[in-house]
């Protein structure tokens, strides 16, 4: 049972009630706490607010291309922020996924063109190599019993490191050469990279695959045994293990999400812009891992939701496109950024201390 489920009243268990009958007080009390134990309700209102603060202070976003635009950035984003916070949820960090997604890409794209393959052949051989790295973490961590931050941030230098070296050795540069005229190149594309018209607006079809993807992994979460586990092996793993979790296997399976989903994303960045800058991706994990902390999910584990980072995801999209729209000075991002997440991390520890209150 997850601890959104935990906090909420047993079924069939009555209201208290006073000499008069039942207190309406009580009861409504009751309603307000199930509604806090939710993560995701913080960063929900959150997000209203920050969408209408934007809507008011820079007209430009109420356009629907400006919306569309706003929508694309938070879906690259959410996209990558909806594994990292199964695995936050499950007791783990992983601070090699921003160059993850650059090192997917690479190799795709490498593959490909240098041994003039059709580029689903570099897809699928970029899969697995991108599973490998999440197999190798996840297998290191239950292995030897490190933090998985020092774990990932070795995998984050190495990766670093190879993708600088072999797209040099490689390719004589930094960047990877254009794939846009390889065979299966236009298909690969419809499925990573393509839009679509709606109103007369182009929206990127990565909002569609985001959004897909927050149902299928909030049903896993909420509706399978799986996701009993990751809350299970978030909230404590010895227990977990003592009733029966299989913990190494729901560990080691969760940081190969994140490969996937690094996966993904490094697709849809190779078929955006037909090649790859080998030294980009660097800080992009801890934008990941701060969309998911504003989405409701704790660093110590075991509490948090998949909802959740869509919401802290769109706050991301919004703050980002929404400074250019207003016109101000973009260097305000960040600390638009460190603002979002301390408050989110105020609010989560206020939302908990709430819902437990007695």
């Amino acid at each position: 049972m997850n601890m959104a489920q935990q906090a909420e009243p047993a079924a069939g268990t009555p209201p208290a009630s006073g000499p008069g009958g039942r207190d309406g007080r009580t009861a409504e009390r009751s309603l307000a706490l199930r509604i806090l134990a939710r993560p995701e309700v913080g960063v929900f209102l959150g997000a209203v607010a920050v969408l209408v603060f934007f809507l008011v202070a820079a007209p430009a976003v109420r356009q629907g291309g400006s919306m569309a635009t706003v929508l694309y950035q938070s879906s690259t984003i959410g996209i990558m922020a909806l594994p990292v916070a199964l695995l936050m949820i499950g007791g783990e960090f992983d601070l090699s996924s921003g160059v993850a997604v650059v090192s997917s890409a690479l190799t795709a794209s490498m593959l490909s063109y240098q041994l003039t393959l059709n580029v689903w052949v570099g897809v699928i051989v970029a899969l697995v190599v991108s599973l490998a790295v999440g197999a190798f973490n996840g297998w290191m961590v239950v292995r030897t019993g490190l933090p998985s931050f020092l774990v990932t941030l070795g995998t984050f230098l190495i990766l670093q490191g190879v993708n600088l070296a072999v797209t040099k050795l490689v390719t004589g540069n930094v960047a990877t050469d254009d794939i846009s005229d390889m065979d299966g190149f236009d298909q690969a594309r419809k499925v990573f990279a393509s839009s679509f018209d709606v109103g007369g607006v182009q929206v990127k079809i990565t909002v569609v695959w985001w959004l897909v993807f927050a149902a299928l992994a909030t049903w896993v979460l909420l509706r399978t045994k799986y996701g009993n586990w990751i809350f299970a092996v978030g909230g404590n793993k010895d227990s977990a293990r003592a009733v029966g979790v299989p913990v190494n296997f729901t560990k080691i399976t969760l940081f190969m999400a994140v490969g996937l989903g690094a996966w993904f994303v490094g697709m849809h960045q190779l078929f955006s812009f037909n090649t790859v800058q080998s030294g980009e991706g660097v800080g992009q994990e801890l934008i990941f891992i701060a969309a998911a902390v504003i989405g409701g999910c704790l660093l110590t584990g075991g509490y948090g939701s998949a909802i959740g980072p869509v919401f802290g995801a769109f706050m991301f999209g919004m703050v980002n496109q929404g400074i250019v729209y207003a016109g101000w000075n973009p260097d305000w991002f960040k600390a638009f950024l460190g603002v979002m997440l301390l408050g989110a991390v105020l609010i989560n520890l206020w939302v908990q201390r709430t819902a437990t209150r007695r």
